[in-house]
């Protein structure tokens, strides 16, 4: 058969085609929410260790995965209820018919109103499956608008690394990426505006020269250029144009929604953090209960100290090596080779292990580790822990150190300009009951 669209063969092939497509469409939808509920997990702990790593471009996708997700399964969900929905009125116009108003006997007034306002069972149908069809389309063009948008925050976010690279020339930093940042942020506004008004900016013809440009490029950066034709044969008609309008609101709706919760206290939340008054899950590696929790800034074994050691592991920051920079400053290497890299490069850490020793030494230095009003010069080691974040950690002797509560404080010599002080990272609470020393008897 000919895939040419001005093909009387193929238009019918096609209208057929749309008439069978509700069997498509459920298919699709059963399989795709089965498949979403199970990369959902993976996808957030991803997300969790690129924000644990401070690894910007692989926490932006992860983010953009998230929303996608959520864009995607709420709107197939809504979709298989419809459907499922249609499918059961079709059988029951199978029984039934039409609805007979006459055989309700109702008073004419609502007769009336019913006839006015719910109509035909068929147009009922009808409208079924109208949204049904819509909302299937309308959540792919949905991620295809959030892809967009997260190419543009990429293209921002290395923009502006390109920018604060110290060894940049100013007539490129002048003449080339700042027009480019311009150029985009321009852009972002006047898409925004021409999709909000749903192409308010193509109408006028002197506004449409000047958009010109921005929309060449832009369709492009979002993608566009793939899902246009459906964009437009949704807003060619009043019921596509009405949906367009309630897209935005409705999710931030439900946006606002999701961020809404009970609170039965005035002082008391679930998710307090670490401090002298208050404990938290996520500094004690007993309580990590599951694969998606991490450790916030430092931890110890538990609550309770038996031994008389306590391990302290650090989880390793972003701003800690410029610190070590800034206070050993032959550390500071040529050419900085943190961020992106490829299988072509030589790594991190590879031709710079004869220096590990004086890094290691600069962090002992810069922390201060202190068991109430005791204080502690640690000696580091670099370890991975089992939710494979990277810091560094010691071991405390608690010898003399009386039974009950105590607060494992952890400093950092950090810096504003010239003037250096001792940063608080956090506190921990714990309590200590050493084991009792057996008595051994002697037999005389």
């Amino acid at each position: 058969m000919s895939n040419n669209p001005q093909d009387a063969k193929f238009k019918k092939w096609l209208d057929v085609l749309q008439q069978e497509s509700w069997q498509l469409e459920l298919i699709i939808s059963g399989f795709a929410i089965y498949g979403l509920f199970a990369i959902i997990g993976p996808i957030e702990l991803a997300g969790m260790e690129a924000d644990n790593d401070n690894n910007l471009y692989r926490k932006l996708l992860f983010q953009g995965l998230e929303v996608s997700w959520y864009i995607i399964t709420i709107n197939l969900i809504a979709h298989v209820i419809l459907r499922g929905l249609w499918i059961g009125a079709i059988g029951l116009r199978y029984v039934s018919g039409e609805i007979d108003y006459d055989k309700l006997r109702y008073s004419p007034k609502f007769t009336r109103h019913l006839q006015r306002r719910v109509g035909s069972f068929d147009n009922y149908v009808a409208t079924l499956e109208k949204y049904c069809s819509v909302i299937f389309a309308v959540t792919f063009l949905l991620v295809f608008y959030l892809l967009g948008l997260l190419i543009l925050v990429c293209c921002f976010t290395l923009l502006g690394l390109w920018l604060d690279q110290d060894d940049l020339s100013n007539a490129l930093r002048s003449w080339v990426i700042i027009p480019m940042i311009i150029f985009l942020a321009l852009g972002m506004i006047l898409t925004f505006i021409d999709f909000a008004t749903q192409g308010w900016l193509k109408r006028i013809t002197w506004i449409a020269r000047i958009y010109y440009p921005f929309y060449w490029v832009f369709k492009y950066l979002t993608l566009s250029f793939l899902y246009r034709p459906m964009v437009y044969n949704f807003l060619d008609t009043r019921f596509g144009k009405r949906l367009n309008w309630l897209v935005v609101p409705l999710y931030l709706g439900i946006v606002i929604l999701a961020g809404t919760g009970f609170s039965t206290s005035n002082y008391l939340d679930r998710k307090l953090n670490a401090t002298d008054y208050s404990a938290s899950k996520a500094n004690y590696l007993d309580t990590l209960d599951d694969e998606t929790a991490f450790v916030d800034r430092a931890s110890i074994p538990s609550k309770v100290i038996s031994d008389p050691y306590l391990n302290v592991f650090i989880v390793y920051g972003s701003s800690v090596e410029d610190d070590v920079f800034y206070f050993q400053k032959d550390l500071k290497p040529e050419e900085d080779l943190r961020g992106l890299y490829s299988i072509f490069s030589e790594g991190t850490v590879n031709g710079r292990s004869n220096k590990l020793r004086t890094y290691l030494e600069t962090l002992e230095d810069m922390y201060t580790l202190s068991v109430d009003s005791t204080d502690y010069k640690p000696e580091l080691v670099f370890a991975v822990n089992a939710r494979k974040q990277m810091g560094y950690e010691t071991y405390l002797d608690l010898a003399g150190v009386p039974r009950g509560k105590h607060l494992l404080r952890v400093q950092r010599k950090d810096h504003d300009g010239d003037s250096i002080y001792l940063r608080t990272i956090i506190r921990i609470p714990f309590w200590y009951y050493p084991n009792p020393v057996p008595i051994q008897h002697i037999t005389p």
